[in-house]
């Protein structure tokens, strides 16, 4: 038996959990608290490392003073966390400024300067892309990839710069904090699309950083996600309530780690995720890249297998903009405040399962109101950080309650939209596992089965399957379990939903129209967001 503490580290909050694992993986107990996204208007989304510290270790003394578990028996400190943000520290693993998340967009302008001359493709100079595509199995055709967040950095913030040691990731500046080694796991390494993913070459390519003017010496070791970082430090763990010398795992990001919570591991498992972004994801064991559809195989925590990946940049993010300025002032009922993905805490009244009611009573198809989901930009099937949300179709009867419903459905629209994109390079299982916040509402379940016209699985704790995933890590690492192709074994199924093939004939109808929405407004996007 083993006792793990792992940390999901998402765009909106923390969630501590503690797993047992014996012949299944079971949730002992979880803690959760939010943290500031900094939202600046010159298109920067930070988040404070003190915040994400302090956070932390409050939810892991809650965490064991509720469970009863004493320190001295936790067996491992693992991590799932929000991946291609860029933490910038010093020589003594502190944060030289505030950490720059996957969302900021600021570095347009460092992404053109390098990018977008000569002869292109999708933007990009087909040189460097060739080159790119070559080397490391993908490229850096969006402002939000870190690579220009760095060149923003090295250009507006001189003195930053100059002061850099190593380049992390979010859990990588969390294990640093924790064990004061400098580390990137190969996952994280891939994000930032300077990781030669060759044979032979895994690691940062020299070559592509000369060609980006990246200095090779600020990416620290690269270790497997199964592995030992170090163990925790003295005084580290008396903040965190826990004891010196515990093991500390690499871990893993949330496109890697989430999968595998979710029991999708094998050769052509497909998963969605739905939490603060949303994505569709098939296990493959082939490199490939779309840079028409901004698709690519990621390196995952298996070695051979690859995640073809397909993000849409905001989903939870529409659920929290319903809350604020939707939801209240129309159902007139005061709620807690809290995260939408956090109706697990039963004592409570969450706003997302009262909605869920709301949206139930009305029709399939939101009455014809058609709501866009890209409320902060767009990554796929397009690039486009001035796209918008748009409610499309609003009648003299319309209501909230409609408009409510037609955001749920927009977003299944737009997940449907990337499947289908998907569907040119990978095929997609039949059955496909759903997690995230998302999957917590049996309405929003049974609308993306009808939207996709397939069957849907649920699994307990759906809400944590990046943490399930980052303890499975430590199970393999200590040789509990001797391959992560068994996770489904530990992963029970929940629910399963059916298509209903009426409801999706009226999706259908509508999902065309969708798919015409942004192609119809990107130059009016453009202009008034540009």
């Amino acid at each position: 038996m083993l006792n793990i503490i792992s940390y999901d580290v998402g765009t909106s909050g923390l969630k501590a959990c503690l797993f047992r694992i014996d012949e299944k993986i079971k949730l002992v107990e979880g803690e959760y608290e939010t943290y500031k996204l900094y939202v600046l208007d010159n298109g920067g989304a930070e988040q404070d490392v003190e915040e994400w510290w302090s956070v932390l270790c409050r939810c892991t003394k809650r965490l064991l003073e509720k469970s009863g578990v004493r320190a001295e028996d936790i067996d491992g400190i693992s991590f799932c966390s929000q991946m291609q943000g860029l933490v910038l520290v010093d020589s003594e693993g502190n944060a030289i400024r505030r950490a720059m998340t996957y969302m900021d967009q600021r570095g347009v302008k460092e992404m053109e300067e390098v990018q977008k001359h000569g002869i292109t493709i999708s933007g990009v100079n087909v040189r460097k892309l060739l080159k790119s595509v070559h080397i490391a199995s993908t490229a850096a055709t969006t402002p939000k990839d870190p690579i220009w967040k760095y060149k923003w950095v090295e250009k507006n913030e001189p003195d930053v710069y100059k002061r850099i040691y190593k380049w992390l990731d979010v859990k990588e500046y969390l294990i640093c904090r924790m064990t004061g080694e400098f580390i990137m796991t190969p996952d994280s390494a891939y994000a930032t699309f300077l990781y030669d993913t060759r044979k032979g070459h895994e690691g940062i390519s020299k070559s592509l950083c000369k060609m980006y003017g990246i200095r090779y010496e600020h990416f620290p070791r690269i270790i497997e996600c199964h592995q030992v970082v170090g163990t925790l430090r003295d005084k580290q763990a008396k903040e965190l309530g826990l004891v010196e010398g515990i093991k500390v795992y690499g871990g893993g990001g949330d496109a890697s780690l989430i999968g595998v919570g979710a029991g999708a591991t094998k050769l052509g498992d497909t998963h969605i995720y739905c939490g603060s972004s949303g994505w569709v994801s098939t296990v493959t064991d082939k490199q490939q890249v779309d840079v028409i559809f901004m698709i690519a195989a990621l390196v995952g925590v298996v070695k051979g297998r690859y995640n073809y990946f397909a993000e849409m940049e905001t989903a939870g993010k529409c659920f929290e903009w319903v809350k604020d300025h939707l939801a209240l002032d129309e159902i007139n009922i005061y709620l807690d405040k809290m995260s939408i993905g956090d109706s697990h805490e039963s004592e409570r009244i969450s706003l997302y399962d009262y909605l869920s009611d709301v949206i139930s009573r009305v029709n399939p198809g939101s009455d014809g109101v058609i709501f866009t989901p890209w409320i902060h930009g767009n990554r796929c099937p397009f690039e486009d950080t001035h796209a918008k949300g748009v409610f499309f179709n609003i009648g003299i009867n319309t209501g909230k309650s409609q408009m409510l419903r037609a955001v749920i459905e927009g977003i299944c629209y737009h997940l449907r939209w990337m499947l289908e994109c998907s569907a040119k390079k990978v095929t997609a299982s039949d059955e496909i596992r759903f997690v995230g916040g998302g999957a917590l509402s049996p309405v929003t379940c049974q609308i993306l089965a009808d939207i996709l016209g397939r069957r849907i699985i649920t699994i307990d704790n759906a809400q944590d399957a990046g943490a399930i995933g980052a303890a499975m890590l430590v199970a393999l690492g200590e040789g509990y379990i001797d391959s992560l192709s068994k996770a489904n074994e530990f992963v029970p199924v929940k629910n399963i939903y059916e298509p209903n093939i009426e409801n999706k004939k009226i999706y259908d109808k509508q999902f065309g129209v969708f798919k015409q929405l942004y192609k119809s407004n990107a130059k009016n996007f453009k202009k008034l967001n540009g």
